[in-house]
């Protein structure tokens, strides 16, 4: 979001709140300027070509700050059809500033979608309300100062009417990093036994045996002989 700021208010402030309720629609073509108005209390103004949002500022208003608004379901009878005011009371310069960029943001989304942004002004202070009574606790009242219900005003999915509109695309999570290849070391040679040396085999001990042949003496050794 490309925010410029001209007023007294905090530019980090309102970036941050801008920012916080237009999640998670993209806005990071989207041109934003705050500035203080010719004469009016607030205005606002969209311009979808240029995907470009006007918040204008009243320089002298006080708050806490009430507005009307056209959040209230029509009512009929057998001639005609009119629709209740319902006020929303903001506690200051930044609620008001935020009222206005989310009214107009909803019909930047709107025509995002693919939709008519014609005649689409009580939704777009629908969907500006939601966030100021569920994130700021900002009140919503009749003519007489009464508090309404919810349902009298809040009975429409207005998400769902622009869910075609482009939304921000979630950061692409890291890639893990590639497992290292463990190179196996080669085992040291396991250390031969000696081998043992054969035990001498017990058994008699040669002996030379005395031959006589036809009158010839000589030493027979029996144990060589053996096979």
């Amino acid at each position: 979001m490309d925010l410029h700021n001209s007023t007294s208010l905090d530019t980090e402030r309102l970036h941050s709140m801008f920012v916080r309720h237009t999640l998670p629609y993209r806005h990071d073509k989207l041109k934003v300027r705050v500035r203080y108005s010719r004469g009016a209390e607030f205005s606002g103004t969209c311009y979808y070509g240029h995907a470009q949002i006007l918040v204008n500022l009243g320089r002298h208003n006080r708050y806490p700050f009430t507005l009307a608004t056209g959040i209230a379901k029509a009512r009929t009878n057998r001639t005609h059809w009119w629709r209740p005011t319902y006020r929303l009371t903001v506690a200051d310069a930044y609620q008001l500033a935020l009222f206005v960029y989310l009214h107009e943001l909803y019909h930047y989304l709107v025509k995002a979608a693919k939709r008519s942004p014609r005649r689409k002004e009580a939704m777009s202070d629908r969907f500006a309300t939601r966030v100021l009574v569920d994130y700021y606790g900002c009140r919503v009242c009749d003519t007489s100062g009464r508090r309404v219900a919810r349902e009298t005003w809040d009975f429409k999915d207005l998400d769902a009417f622009i869910t075609a509109a482009p939304r921000q695309t979630p950061p692409a999570k890291p890639r893990p990093a590639p497992k290292q290849k463990v190179v196996a070391r080669p085992r040291p040679a396991a250390k031969q036994k000696p081998v043992p040396k054969p035990k001498p085999v017990s058994g008699p001990t040669s002996r030379e045996i005395p031959v006589t042949i036809r009158g010839l003496q000589y030493t027979f050794d029996f144990e060589a002989a053996l096979p």
